[in-house]
């Protein structure tokens, strides 16, 4: 997420996981610090976490964790990168994929989200067994 925030110049972000970055207050998460933010926010606006969130729509999310070796990019994949445009093809504008190496663990994380929650969990499983193939 912090890579994702640089490359765009953002000071705010947040995973499903409730990971929140608070760039402008704090460099790694911290769960006070994003509560104060969003109490700020509310007292800023003037209104309630319910106002605020009313047209906040939630979509699936399937998250899969794969097992990698130290150092597999999977950027460097032609297979994975196939499998990537396609879901993307599928979702067309409807979701998003995310794909990222774990900080603290061997893992790729894969993460497909959209409005068919069918759609998503198959591109999530299509991903993932790619990523586990060019991984070895």
């Amino acid at each position: 997420m912090l890579e994702m925030l640089d490359e765009r110049g953002w000071q705010v972000g947040g995973e499903g996981s409730g990971h929140i970055l608070c760039l402008d207050r704090h460099s790694t998460g911290d769960g006070i610090v994003s509560a104060l933010q969003v109490l700020h926010a509310l007292r800023v606006a003037r209104t309630t976490l319910s106002e605020f969130t009313k047209e906040l729509t939630l979509y699936p999310q399937v998250l899969i964790n794969v097992p990698v070796r130290k150092g597999f990019d999977f950027r460097a994949s032609p297979q994975v990168q196939v499998s990537l445009a396609e879901a993307e093809k599928e979702l067309d504008g409807a979701g998003r994929v995310l794909l990222r190496a774990s900080g603290t663990e061997p893992v790729l994380r894969v993460m497909v989200e959209g409005k068919s929650g069918q759609k998503v969990q198959h591109w999530a499983e299509t991903i993932a067994d790619t990523v586990r193939q060019a991984a070895g």
